[in-house]
């Protein structure tokens, strides 16, 4: 059954009959539904997938093992496997190609990027020093990037992910600027980009806090699972300092690319009928506004900065002398 229209009640001067009308403008409803937003179909992450490990079998098919190896004989699963045979775990724990395999086919080297092959920042994301790597990795992937891109969808999550493993390449290659005994190290993997993804998933928490519950919940087991992980960048032969570079990269886009409506914001579009619009909420909160200038502002300077640093380090030096300069003069100013 319907709801029952509403009347007014008259009565009429002519006779006392009383008579009702029916009203023409019924009042506004006390409660809409807005509708809910179905998720993002999630294709972009699984794509990812699939090239990560189509690279790792292509550049197990390069390496080669037992006509490359100067012992063919201890190539792991040489029988079974043939060319895509691993190394022995003396030489590659992770169960992979040699380092020279993967300098040919795009990993990152500092020299070799100051030499003006600044493509292998992103290059080498898209390979795997071992087997072992490529599934620690491609897991966290899958768990992490997919429920990302169901939230946000692609558009967001393809810029952030290869931003942030940018970031964590570029921080690698000035970490080995000082490090010069290590110049001639070769990095791969994209493990910078997943903890972008996680720095991302923390500053969403914090930018649109308004529209969680279970706050410090959700913000402690976040703060947990990005300690944890950072922490198994110590062990010796993680490269840590791509962590932190894309977890950086991530922590700072999260601000700009994650940002949505604060809690109870509604569109003009699903407005019903009668409601009073001068009491509808902004879209945003004025400190969302805030944080997302404020990232913008550090990441495109950071950038900058690492890639002059890294990339014209004679120009870097001129600006730095030149500041130095500067720095100096004020210094001596008496007010």
């Amino acid at each position: 059954m319907g709801k029952r229209p509403t009347y007014d009640l008259e009565y009429a001067a002519h006779g006392g009959v009383a008579y009702y009308a029916v009203s023409t403008a019924p009042p506004p409803p006390t409660f809409y539904q807005v509708p809910s937003r179905k998720p993002w179909v999630a294709w972009l992450v699984p794509l990812i997938f699939v090239v990560d490990v189509a690279m790792f079998v292509f550049t197990m098919y390069e390496n080669n093992c037992p006509e490359t190896f100067e012992e063919p004989k201890q190539c792991l699963f040489r029988e079974q496997l043939g060319r895509f045979s691993f190394l022995p775990l003396q030489k590659n724990p992770l169960l992979g190609p040699t380092s020279i395999t993967l300098q040919r086919l795009g990993g990152l080297q500092l020299q070799l990027v100051q030499h003006g092959e600044s493509w292998r920042l992103l290059s080498c994301l898209w390979l795997h020093a071992g087997a072992v790597h490529l599934v620690a990795n491609m897991l966290s992937l899958l768990f992490i990037g997919t429920r990302l891109e169901e939230e946000f969808g692609f558009l967001r999550i393809g810029p952030l992910y290869l931003i942030s493993g940018f970031g964590g390449s570029l921080l690698s290659s000035l970490h080995l600027l000082v490090l010069t005994d290590k110049a001639n190290v070769v990095s791969v993997g994209a493990s910078g980009a997943l903890f972008g993804l996680l720095g991302a998933m923390l500053s969403e928490l914090i930018t649109n806090w308004t529209i969680y519950t279970n706050k410090c919940s959700a913000l402690s087991t976040l703060i947990a699972t990005i300690a944890l992980n950072l922490a198994v960048g110590f062990i010796p032969g993680v490269d840590n300092s791509a962590h932190i570079g894309g977890f950086l990269s991530g922590f700072l886009l999260g601000f700009i690319l994650l940002i949505r409506p604060q809690y109870g914001y509604v569109s003009r579009k699903y407005l019903p009928p009668g409601y009073n619009k001068d009491k509808r909420k902004s879209k945003h909160k004025c400190y969302q506004y805030f944080f997302c200038a404020v990232a913008l502002i550090v990441l495109t300077l950071g950038y900058t900065y690492g890639l002059l640093k890294l990339l014209k380090p004679a120009t870097f030096e001129k600006i730095n002398d030149r500041l130095m300069e500067k720095l100096q003069h004020f210094s001596k100013v008496n007010y």
